[in-house]
């Protein structure tokens, strides 16, 4: 059994780990630790198990093996390492880290104490994800040429006689969100696109304030990889009915994901198919919990969280200067 400490119910995904961590046979849910007290409280309530205030009685509690963290991301660095040099293993809501550079501190601390760290990119374990890079791999849609790559919502859409959507007004934070709608929802768009694209060398953003809210809630940015393949990634807070796409075109052929349907066509299929895809993989906390315990190697890995950050981070550099940014 691994006993776990969850830290903050600052993101909206807080509970869906909680919930994830009582329905997993392995996890223990021992203690809650928040920034905000008063709502760590009332989490810790509701779960049934202990607050506590002090974060460093947290982490030097022998009784804990591993952490959830859902902190601000502002909060992710100095709270992750602070886990990993007292040996806990942590999983982590995305975004890693604003910077590569701290993304780099990071994974020094947790390769240096050995811990496992995990970060949650549930979208690289899908059965349309898995079919979309065999497909790539097979040579079935030839050299790739373009990637369109879309996830929004309508959570900074004002409710009828409300000011705001259903979104808590901390996700528009620059300081603790370090962003809006591409750092957050966007970031499964950015690294669908990167695992499949390869290697990004240039990024150009357009990052809109629709609302006015002080950080983006519209953007589409534009990928360079070094395969020659462009990415088109969107997203959004004020999209109504928008659903998921993920788009694949190659030479030979090309692969369409909308709202559970997907389809491929080009010269090794028969017309528009709709092809049987792999069995989805576990998700990034069951992975997180076999690495820990049988020392099995997870599908997401350090490669995809610190080129999440990486092509976030020139996106942001690229909108305040307005021009393409290189990646070194």
């Amino acid at each position: 059994m691994i006993n776990v400490a969850l830290l903050s119910r600052w993101h909206v995904h807080a509970d869906d780990y909680a919930r994830n961590a009582r329905d997993n046979e392995n996890l223990s849910i021992q203690l809650v630790w928040d920034e905000d007290p008063a709502r760590g409280k009332k989490w810790a309530e509701e779960l049934g198990v202990p607050f506590e205030a002090d974060l460093e009685k947290v982490l030097s509690n022998a009784d804990i093996d591993a952490v959830i963290i859902s902190t601000p991301t502002s909060l992710h660095k100095e709270v992750m390492i602070a886990a990993a040099n007292h040996k806990k293993h942590i999983f982590s809501e995305k975004v890693l880290a604003f910077s590569v550079e701290d993304c780099e501190e990071i994974y020094q601390a947790v390769e240096a104490n050995g811990v496992q760290l995990m970060l949650s990119l549930p979208r690289l374990t899908e059965s349309y994800y898995l079919y979309a890079q065999e497909a790539l791999n097979s040579g079935k849609l030839g050299k790739l040429t373009t990637i369109r790559c879309r996830f929004a919502h309508n959570g900074a859409v004002p409710n009828e006689g409300a000011t705001s959507g259903w979104l808590p007004e901390r996700f528009f934070s620059k300081e603790e969100a370090g962003g809006g709608a591409l750092i957050d929802l966007g970031a499964h768009p950015i690294y669908l696109t990167n695992r499949l694209a390869g290697n990004a060398v240039a990024v150009q953003a357009r990052l809109q304030q629709t609302n006015g809210h002080g950080v983006d809630d519209n953007a589409v940015v534009l990928v360079e990889y070094e395969s020659g393949a462009l990415g088109i990634i969107e997203t959004s807070f004020v999209s109504n009915g928008s659903p998921f796409q993920l788009e694949l075109y190659g030479t030979e052929g090309t692969v369409l994901y909308e709202d559970g349907k997907l389809r491929a066509t080009g010269k090794h299929f028969e017309g528009w198919e709709n092809p049987e895809a792999p069995k989805a993989l576990p998700m990034p906390m069951v992975q997180w919990t076999e690495a820990i315990l049988n020392g099995t190697t997870p599908s997401i890995t350090k490669d995809d969280a610190i080129r999440l950050t990486a092509v976030n981070e020139a996106a942001a550099r690229s909108q305040e200067e307005g021009k393409r940014i290189e990646l070194n």
